[in-house]
């Protein structure tokens, strides 16, 4: 006491010691004179005692008695106010603690004189109180009085002496036990000898204490005397004590010092000896129940009122429970049975509320009810006092609701047996309840069938704040409000929960930890089933643990059922969202609880609940009873007690938050959510989302319940699985009001969040969730069979979460979440099938991008593992899911294109699968993926898996749906096939090293290798796969397909063909071209020749393809030349292949079929093909100049003679590339391939071919109707042009005999004619002379014969005539155009453009040509030997006498024209070799012919044309003139070398033409021109030239010729006579013009006769021929008279020559001659 013993305050007290003593011997001056002397005597004493002393304090408490001693006295004198002097002195004396032990009962002695005197009482308390608080003087006896005197004063009729002194009866308790704790505290290191201590009664039983102890055992022992109604042992004086005040200070001793008596056996001893029998006593039934006064001083405390001591006596069984349980294990049992009896029904209402009290603080105190579970329930033969409690409270809960209350029940009411706890019957007799407590009411309650019970607030969480247990001033029992007992329940309820939970799971959580550190340390052993939480999988865990588990397991299941069975009938009750929350998260801490424990039953009754509580009311029944068939029991059987398992209320007052269908198959109408529907969900949420490893197989319902809200909900799933709200498909759509609407997002976020989470379970519990998914699944899916409705997808878009947030473990969930989706997918429902596929196509896109460790690449067999339910997906036929697929495929590539490596066949395969029925949509996407994969993935996939695109892009462009798509897929077999060439060489290397492994393989399991095309190295196999493929489409239906597919093949095999090795060849011969060839051809055989209306849609089609002949012909001919072309320019290396010669006569009976097929078009092309194969360059010599190469439009390599250029830009090398092998060849001896006799047998199967086509196509037809096929002129030009290439190879071996041969084709093939609607194109304007190609082809081979003939040996000569034959055969056309069998030809002129006819060729231009020809070739060979030994001069004038004679008649002027030229050019070379070979007699015949064709031109029986002009009769007069100069010179001249009968002719003819030869046709006005003047002088000159121009050989000729100028001469003669006689008879008339011409020619003849005389040589004119000449003169004389001035001048030109003969008389020597 620092403040105390400091100078200043000792100095203060001695001057306050001194004030009082002074104050006091004051006060009794007058009245008590031995106070004052004391007081006085005091003074001194002190002032002596503060004057001697240094410590004056202790010197004072030596003394003390003596300072005392006035005060004392004073107080002696009852004096009030002397008496409250002397207390507040002795109180400051003792609060210094100056006070003895002696004094200090000295004192206290005095204070029990005064209270008996009843003066100064609350003084007194004070001072007692400062007294036993400040110091510890007082003791045993004394304290004992001072004890008894506060509890006296207690007993007053002073209400506020009462009290105090009961606050100080309080007080003082509490100081003497805490003495002992200070003494305890003060000993506590010095360690004694327990002494036993004998169990009775006997107070020396305390021997053994300390002296406060002792104290502290005598003050308890009497106050349970006290309790008890015995007389105390130690509290001596005790005159009266109430059973209430008792109990309150037993409650506060135990409750405040239980160390004590849990030290000190002696303590312990009291507990179980004095305390529990006085409780159990007290407690007992047995007691009356008597209404007393609280007042009486009756010293029988049984008659106390019922309530403040059932009360109290709870308060203290409440701290004997709490404090000293472990001591009293036995006792406890009962006081809880006791206690869990007061919460009967039949019991008062306040009795029960505070026993509910009571239990509440029990409930708060979770390691106290784990000793009970320890101690009761765990033992066999004990009752289940934990179990009972719950169940207690849960049956009390039920009780309320069951029993109608009426919320006044009071003291006087006794309501122990007034209602029958039956239930309904009771709740519809109150009807009165609903109305108060209706749904407009705010305040929280519960309220179930019609009792509506508010819910108070009554303690604030975990602690036990009681209301009634603390109302000790109430004597009557309180009325308790409506809804206090249920509330305090409740609460209790939900701390038991509480309490129970957190403790379990925190030793758990030890444990955990330990166990974890210990498997750590022993082995590393994985748990071996966390569902059931067994940590006992380490090898040293010790027993405690086990121990504690069982604990935890008896106690859960000892509460469970009760627990539940309250819970669920508050949740369904409640109607307040905190009271709901709370109700919820008691149940999912329980749930959580169980499943950490594994009590699945526990576990799956708290869920159900739960779930129960998220769904519409009924409703629950038909989705949990499937599923909870367990729990489907209404009641658990509890301990004997049957607690009912209610069934939720229907009319509960709940807002409605949201109207739904129902998910089931028949939705019979909606259904509605109310919000506590929507706060069970979010718990349902959070148990999953926090407690989802402990779910297990609950997870079935868990899932079960939230599909069907989310359905009712109408959420439906997005991207990734998450839900939406979205709209109800069909029926009447959801109704959610603004509340839900915006929880729904939440909801929906937690849901995601709840499947998130899953990434955190273990293994086995992921297991549980997906196996629960896929049950849900599989039931919405049996729902959603047979009819369109919207499916449930909660259950897909769920495994769908789950897996994506699990790929890091993907391999352990994969194959059955694949598995269920892929059922998913084939379901008819469409909608569910597409989530299905969304869901699987996610998955896997997901997987393949995640990072997985290791990655994919060193994975093979993870990534295997991911693609194949791909694969998986190609096997279902719905349009929609394969559509997914591929767009997934199409994703995949774009993403992981570059890292796919074996999952290549795979992906291609799906590609594959799709086949042409399958819709244009799904080609198209499947298409895209290709053309991706073409473009962008072809370095990175394996070489194995490019046979595999091959394929794939094949089978596309076989599909029929979509045309472009046919096309472009080829297009990308031209890429493809551009890709192996660019990587030809890594991609062999690549295939041979797979080829070998393989080989490996097939040799150890002893069986072949097998694939397509196989003793093929693989590169070359890869190749013949896309050839074939070609192949396969260049017979597909459609044209477009072939035409594309057919350019792609040839371009391909054209330009990397080069890369195969030789063998191969062989294959791509017969395999891929001619297996190509044959089909094609039965196909364009067999076409039908319908005509195709149009092409689909709006497209034209052109006439030339209008039928699928027409189309098929296309092809036909496409095919044809590109397996010509290669032919052509891979002819060396096929050539070495041995068969090759099969090879060629193959292709030739191709191009024969084809160029004998009845189609313009095909026929033509297989020529063109024909002639392509005749440029094939024979391996050439050093000394011969190669052909020039074929024109090729393709990039394909040329192959010319010795060049070697291998291609076009690109240069490529293989180690035996044609380029080096055609190197080879430059040297001086031929190259080895092919030998000449082979060679030649090639070129001669190719005559042959050609002469089969030559021969069928231009024979004439049998009958002639409008179908008869007749060869077109291009094809016919196009076969005779191939005739000079073909020429060149076998002119060698050519014969008379294919002489022949070649001549009937050429004439057939001449005389073809042409339809009516072609010949605009082939024929010009008929009045044009011009050849058409087919003559000039026909031409230009004769041309190559001659000209090889011409070079060739002698025994080719003999081939001439025949030429000449052929030639004139032609010229015979100009006259006479050939017949083409029965066929009826128009001119071109009649032919009408439109109609079929045939028209015949104008074929006088072609006879011209041919005619020229002739000469052409006469002037060269007219002296060989064959040409004179044939007649070959006679047969040309035999050919040409028809257009001469026919002259004005011909078909063309031009025709006689060009034949009197060539006649002319003919004969004068042919002639001179006539004359030459007169004697061989080889050309006796040809002079008759050649005088006959002179005489039909010269005097032609065809009148020329009336419209001809003079100068066309000149120029043809000067014609006539030309040919009697030709006989002139040429034939006269060597008259001895010539038959005479012919030289006779020729005179004849002279003699005529010199004569007759005027027209009879000419007009009166042009007979002076039109009279042959020329001609006739022309011949009379020659006439006479020959009569006179040479001695004459013979008589007879001279003879001849003398007649015939006499016989002219004599004409003349006549003529003159008679013109000058009808001149003369004729006046003034003028004569006809007929009789003037004549004299006007006969005028002229003769002057041209005077002329030639003129010329000629005297000696060869005969005299007599002068004399008639001469006699002529008098007549010409006579004419002058006539009229006619035309005559005149004739006559003045016949006359004027005369002068000649105007000589002067010769000699009479000459007359006499004369």
């Amino acid at each position: 006491m620092a403040g105390t013993s400091s100078p200043e305050a000792v100095k203060k007290l001695l001057e306050n010691m001194q004030g009082d003593l002074r104050a006091l011997s004051l006060e009794c001056r007058k009245k008590f004179p031995p106070v004052k002397e004391a007081a006085e005597s005091g003074i001194i004493k002190v002032k002596t005692i503060a004057a001697r002393n240094t410590d004056v304090l202790s010197a004072l408490k030596e003394n003390s008695s003596e300072v005392v001693q006035p005060f004392l006295m004073g107080c002696g004198t009852k004096e009030p106010k002397i008496t409250q002097l002397c207390l507040a002195a002795i109180q400051r004396l003792m609060s210094h603690e100056v006070v003895s032990e002696v004094a200090a009962g000295n004192v206290i002695n005095m204070l029990w004189q005064l209270m008996e005197n009843s003066l100064e009482e609350l003084k007194l308390l004070q001072t007692v109180l400062v007294l036993l608080t400040t110091n510890t003087v007082v003791h045993d006896e004394a304290l004992s009085k001072a004890i008894v005197l506060c509890f006296r004063l207690h007993f007053t009729k002073d209400n506020i002496t009462n009290n105090t002194a009961a606050a100080t009866v309080r007080q003082v308790v509490t100081v003497v036990f805490e003495r002992v704790v200070a003494e305890d505290e003060h000993y506590k290191d010095i360690i004694e000898q327990p002494i036993g201590i004998q169990g009775n009664s006997n107070r020396r039983s305390v021997s053994t204490l300390k002296p406060c102890a002792k104290d502290a055992y005598m003050l308890f022992q009497d106050l349970c005397q006290l309790v008890n109604a015995d007389a105390p042992y130690w509290l001596v004086g005790m005159t009266e004590m109430t059973r209430t005040f008792g109990l309150e200070l037993l409650e506060s001793v135990l409750n405040d010092f239980p160390q004590v008596f849990l030290q000190h056996q002696e303590f312990s001893f009291l507990l179980k000896e004095r305390v529990c029998p006085l409780v159990i006593k007290l407690f007992s039934p047995n007691i009356k129940f008597r209404q007393g006064s609280s007042t009486s001083s009756s010293p029988a405390p049984v008659e106390k009122p019922y309530f403040p001591i059932c009360m109290r006596l709870l308060r203290v069984v409440s701290v004997l429970i709490k404090q000293f349980y472990s001591l009293l294990v036995t006792e406890c049992e009962i006081f809880l049975s006791l206690l869990v009896k007061f919460l009967d029904a039949d019991k008062p209402q306040w009795l029960r509320a505070v026993a509910v009290e009571s239990i509440h603080r029990l409930c708060v105190q979770p390691q106290l009810l784990r000793s009970f579970c320890q101690s009761y329930d765990m033992k066999q033969h004990s009752t289940k006092v934990f179990r009972d409690i719950v169940n207690a409270l849960g049956s009390f809960i039920q009780s309320l609701f069951l029993v109608p209350n009426t919320g006044n029940a009071s003291a006087a009411t006794n309501q122990t047996g007034g209602s029958v706890p039956g239930g309904t019957a009771s709740a519809q007799t109150n009807p009165g309840m609903l109305g108060m407590g209706g749904s407009v009411t705010v305040l929280p309650a519960f309220e179930y069938r019609g009792t509506w019970i508010p819910i108070l607030s009554v303690s604030t969480q975990g602690s036990a704040k009681a209301t009634y247990l603390e109302m000790l001033d109430k004597v009557e029992p309180p009325t308790i409000p409506e809804g206090y007992a249920m509330s305090v329940a409740f609460h209790s309820l939900l701390d038991l929960v509480r309490g129970i939970t957190n403790m379990i799971e925190e030793e758990l959580g030890q444990v955990e930890t330990e166990s974890q550190v210990t498997t750590a340390d022993t082995q590393s052993s994985p748990t071996q089933s966390s569902d059931m939480q067994d940590f006992n999988s380490a090898s040293d865990q010790t027993d405690k643990e086990t121990v504690s588990r069982a604990v935890w397991e008896e106690m859960v299941n000892a509460c469970w059922c009760g627990l539940l069975a309250a819970l669920s009938l508050l949740l369904d009750a409640s109607t307040d969202e905190a009271a709901t929350e709370n109700i919820l998260k008691a149940e999912l801490t329980m749930a959580a609880l169980c499943g950490k424990l594994g009590l699945v039953t526990s576990r799956d009754a708290f869920i159900t609940a739960i779930c129960k509580g998220s769904l519409p009311p009924h409703y629950a029944l038909t989705v949990l009873n499937t599923t909870t068939a367990a729990l489907s029991g209404k009641s658990y059987s509890i301990q004997g007690q049957n607690v009912q398992m209610i069934s939720p209320s229907s009319e509960s007052h709940q807002q409605v938050v949201a109207v739904g269908q129902p998910l089931a198959l028949q939705p019979q109408g909606t259904v509605m959510l109310t919000s506590k529907n929507i706060q069970c969900m979010r718990t349902l949420l959070s148990l999953a989302h926090c407690h989802g490893a402990v779910l297990g197989t609950s997870w079935q319902l868990v899932l079960a319940t939230l599909q069907h809200l989310v359905w009712i909900l109408g959420l439906k799933p997005g991207v990734g699985g998450a839900l939406k709200p979205g709209r109800a498909v069909e029926g009447p759509s959801t109704v959610l009001t603004t509340a839900v609407m915006t929880d729904l997002p939440v909801i929906s976020n937690i849901l995601s969040r709840l499947f998130e989470s899953s990434q955190y379970l273990d293994d086995v519990s992921l297991h549980h969730l997906i196996n629960a998914l896929c049950s849900l699944s599989l039931e919405a899916m049996d729902m959603a069979y047979g009819n369109n409705k919207e499916p449930s997808l909660f259950a897909v878009a769920k495994l769908l979460e789950t897996g994506l947030v699990n790929m890091h473990r993907i391999e352990i969930l994969w194959r059955p979440l694949t598995g269920h989706l892929l059922e998913v997918c084939q379901h008819p429902n469409s909608r569910m099938r597409e989530w299905g596929a969304e869901a699987l196509t996610s998955l896997i896109k997901a997987g393949l991008t995640f990072n997985h460790d290791p990655s994919l690449s060193q994975n093979q067999r993870l990534q295997l593992l991911l693609l194949n339910p791909l694969k998986e997906l190609s096997n279902i036929n719905h349009p929609d899911i394969r559509l997914k697929q591929l767009e997934c495929v199409l994703q995949i590539l774009q993403s992981q294109g570059d890292s796919l490596g074996p999952g290549w066949p795979l992906v291609l395969g799906v590609m594959g699968a799709i086949r042409s029925d399958q819709g244009e949509s799904l080609i198209r996407t499947a298409f895209q993926c290709l053309q991706l994969v073409v473009t962008d993935f072809l370095p990175t996939m394996p070489c194995t898996c490019l046979q595999i695109v091959v394929d794939v892009a094949g089978s596309f462009g076989l599909h029929n749906q979509e045309l472009n798509i046919s096309l472009t897929s080829i297009g990308l077999l031209w890429n493809i096939s551009d890709y192996f060439f660019q990587r030809g060489e890594i991609i062999e290397k690549d295939l041979n090293k797979e080829e070998a492994l393989l080989q490996k393989q097939a040799e150890e399991k002893g069986i072949a290798l097998n694939r397509p095309f196989h003793p093929a190295p693989p590169f070359d196999c890869l190749w013949l796969c896309l050839y074939a493929k070609l192949g396969e489409l260049c017979v597909d239906p459609r044209p477009a397909v072939r035409k594309s597919a057919g350019q792609t093949l040839f371009s391909t095999i054209g330009a990397h063909g080069t890369l195969l090795q030789h063998s191969t060849w062989h294959t791509v011969i017969w395999k891929v071209l001619f297996h190509l060839l044959d089909r094609v051809r039965e196909s364009s055989t067999t076409a039908d020749k319908e005509k195709i209306e149009s092409g689909g849609g709006n497209i034209l089609i052109h006439h030339s393809r209008d039928t699928a002949e027409k189309q098929w012909a296309e092809t036909w001919v496409l095919t044809l030349a590109g397996v010509a072309r290669i032919f052509n320019t891979r002819r060396y290396l096929l050539q070495s292949l041995g068969d090759f010669s099969q090879a060629w006569d193959v292709l030739l009976d191709h191009i024969q079929s084809a160029a004998l097929s009845k189609n313009n078009e095909v026929s033509l092309a297989a020529l063109k093909s024909f002639q392509e194969i005749l440029q094939i360059v024979s391996p050439v010599r050093e000394t011969e100049k190669p052909d020039t190469p074929p024109a090729i439009n393709m990039p394909v390599p040329v192959l010319i003679g010795t060049v070697t250029a291998t291609g076009l830009g690109r240069s490529f090398m293989r180690t035996d590339s044609i380029g080096e092998r055609i190197g080879r060849y430059n040297v001086a001896e031929p190259p080895v391939i092919t030998d000449e006799i082979e060679d030649l047998n090639l070129w001669w199967a190719a005559w042959n071919s050609w002469f089969r086509i030559g021969s069928e196509s231009t024979k004439p037809p049998v009958s002639c109707d409008k179908m008869t096929f007749i060869p077109s002129q291009p094809f016919l030009t196009a076969l005779i042009q191939i005739f000079p290439a073909l020429y060149q190879h076998i002119k060698t071996g050519f014969s008379m005999d294919d002489l022949q041969k070649l001549g009937v084709i050429l004439h057939g093939a001449v005389s073809v004619p042409i339809s009516s609607d072609a010949s605009p194109f082939i024929l010009p304007s008929y009045t044009e002379a011009v050849l058409t190609s087919l003559q000039e082809a026909v031409l230009t081979a004769l041309d190559v014969l001659q000209k090889a003939i011409c070079v060739g040996s002698e025994s080719m000569q003999i081939m001439y005539p025949a030429i000449f034959d052929q030639l004139l055969a032609f010229v015979e056309f100009s006259c006479k155009p050939p017949q083409y069998g029965q066929l009826e030809t128009k001119h071109i002129a009649n032919a009408k453009y439109n109609q079929a006819e045939w028209v015949a060729l104008n074929y006088v231009p072609f006879a011209e040509r041919s005619l020229e020809v002739v000469v052409d070739l006469y002037q060269k060979t007219a002296c060989h030997k064959a040409v004179v030994n044939e007649r070959v001069l006679q047969n040309i004038i035999k050919t040409l006498r028809m257009p001469l004679s026919l002259k004005y008649a011909c078909p063309s002027e031009s025709t006689w024209k060009l034949a009197v030229s060539s006649l002319l050019k003919v004969l004068s070379i042919g002639l001179p070799v006539a004359r030459q070979h007169a004697s061989s007699g080889k050309f006796d015949s040809m002079w008759p012919e050649l005088a006959s064709t002179f005489e039909n031109f010269l005097f032609t029986k065809s009148s020329p044309p009336d419209n001809l002009s003079i100068q066309e009769f000149q120029r043809n007069e000067s014609i006539d003139v030309e040919v009697v100069q030709l006989i002139s010179t040429e034939i006269l001249p060597y008259a001895n070398f010539i038959p005479k009968e012919f030289v006779g002719q020729i005179m004849t003819m002279l003699n005529k033409g010199s004569i007759h030869s005027q027209s009879s046709s000419f007009t009166e006005a042009e007979i002076d021109i039109r009279m042959r003047e020329e001609f006739s002088k022309m011949c009379f000159e020659t006439l006479l030239q020959f009569s006179f121009s040479n001695k004459v050989t013979t008589p007879q000729e001279g003879y001849i010729s003398r007649m015939a100028l006499s016989v002219l001469l004599k004409r003349s003669q006549d003529v003159l006579y008679r013109y000058i006689e009808d001149e003369r008879l004729s006046g003034k008339c003028p004569l006809p013009r007929q009789q003037v011409t004549e004299i006007i020619f006969v005028l002229k003849a003769v002057s041209t006769l005077i002329d030639s005389l003129k010329k000629t040589q005297p000696e060869n004119v005969d005299a007599n021929t002068w004399a008639q000449v001469i006699a002529l003169y008098p007549t010409l004389v006579e004419c002058i008279t006539c009229s006619s001035s035309e005559v005149c001048s004739a006559l003045k030109e016949a006359l004027v020559p005369f002068k000649d003969f105007m000589h002067p008389p010769a000699s009479k020597v000459q007359n006499g001659e004369s």
